[in-house]
């Protein structure tokens, strides 16, 4: 048994990455599938950034809230229209409807913007949270099984099943500890992210407000 010939191998780097997961006993597959969700998320996440930094037009943005104070609606719209940009089609969108409810449109869209931004998330979390909690059972279940050999009252003879539940228990800890700390950084960048996109969109939304009545008292005045 690998538990037996190496039970702390780990330690001094001996043994390899499949020797230390089955020193890990079956705690490790969980574990497992908890590092693959996390790897899977965080990269999707990653890329759904990166596509949505590059499609980012601020230009676009201020140009259609400039058309916006002009009370050109129309050229605001023509120019949303071609744009990939959030910011852009939550303008779109809220102009569109404007004659309807604008604040409505704009939280409608701007709530199926965002929305985006947080998918994964809850995902993410949990298994930042359930890692080490694994780890902690495993840390559990590795010290019941150091405790279980030495109740045989032969230490000698069970030297490879006590270091051996001492290996699963560490192994175990280090494990869920690595899969949260794995998963906390990019959770945090991601959840920063999250809150810039609120944070822009609710100053588009005051900036459009202002604009539709400069706009509006504007053309009132002119009458």
């Amino acid at each position: 048994m690998i538990t037996q010939t190496l039970p702390l191998a780990f330690l001094l780097g001996d043994a390899t990455v499949m020797e230390v997961f089955i020193m890990g006993k079956w705690i490790m597959w969980p574990l497992l599938l908890v590092s693959f969700i996390v790897v899977t998320v965080v990269i999707e996440r990653l890329v759904f950034i990166f596509r949505e930094n590059a499609s980012r037009e601020p230009e676009v943005v201020e140009k259609m809230l400039e058309s916006v104070e002009r009370g050109d609606t129309e050229g605001a719209l023509a120019m949303g229209a071609k744009s990939r940009d959030f910011i852009a089609k939550i303008l779109t969108y809220s102009l569109s409807n404007r004659q309807y409810s604008l604040s409505n449109a704009f939280i409608r869209a701007s709530g199926q913007e965002l929305a985006r931004f947080s998918q994964g998330m809850a995902t993410l979390d949990t298994c930042i949270t359930a890692a080490p909690l694994l780890g902690l059972l495993g840390t559990v279940t590795g010290m019941m099984a150091t405790f279980g050999a030495l109740g045989t009252g032969d230490i000698g003879a069970a030297a490879g099943q006590i270091t051996g539940g001492v290996a699963e228990a560490l192994i175990a800890t280090a494990g869920g500890l690595f899969i949260a700390i794995l998963g906390l950084l990019p959770f945090n960048y991601l959840n920063a992210r999250a809150e810039k996109a609120k944070s822009e969109v609710a100053d588009v939304s005051h900036a459009l407000e202002i604009l539709i009545k400069k706009s509006e008292s504007g053309a009132s005045l002119d009458r």
